[in-house]
């Protein structure tokens, strides 16, 4: 596996490694209720958010895979992150023994809001050609909350299917997986 994110390309993002002036808009991503309201939580304090965003690289480096920076290529706007990582989340029961997929996209800080636009779907799609090559596991997982309906839309179109429900930060979630295609 590769110790370092690889670039991927798209029609219209590119997913890349992060870079530290990545943090900024990722931040103010953080902020917006939209995307608050589903992380469990109020916002992100800037110490815990810049520890948060520092193990996006460690993970390519320690597991072989991790986060991506997703960008769009017309502008190079910072839209959100993608990938794969293992969180050691404290989570009731706890998840299976492979890695979980995360995909936070949102408004563009300073910008217009990237949503709804299918950006999420061609980096979902990428990522997952990606890993279903790259990552010796025989599927992935994901957690959503149960109001979150854009995120599990998007998870069911890729092939995540419920596998039960879970206790994570107080708050129930949804726990989903995806075997990977045999290839």
């Amino acid at each position: 596996m590769s110790r370092e994110a690889p670039t991927l390309e798209t029609e219209r993002l590119t997913l890349r490694a992060a870079q530290r002036d990545d943090f900024a808009p990722i931040f103010e991503m953080g902020k917006d209720p939209d995307r608050t309201q589903h992380k469990g939580g109020p916002v992100t304090p800037r110490p815990v958010a810049w520890e948060k965003f520092l193990r996006g690289p460690a993970m390519w480096q320690l597991l072989g895979y991790g986060m991506w920076i997703v960008e769009r290529r017309s502008d190079h706007a910072v839209l959100g992150q993608v990938g794969y990582a293992d969180f050691m989340r404290d989570i009731d029961p706890p998840l299976a023994d492979m890695p979980e997929m995360a995909w936070v996209l949102g408004r563009i800080a300073n910008g217009p809001d990237g949503r709804g636009m299918g950006y999420g779907s061609e980096a979902l799609a990428a990522a997952l050609d990606w890993g279903d090559i790259h990552i010796d596991a025989a599927g992935y997982q994901c957690i959503i909350s149960p109001d979150n309906e854009p995120s599990l839309r998007l998870a069911r179109r890729y092939g995540f299917k419920e596998k039960g429900r879970a206790i994570y930060k107080d708050e129930l979630t949804i726990v989903l997986e995806r075997s990977k295609p045999e290839l």
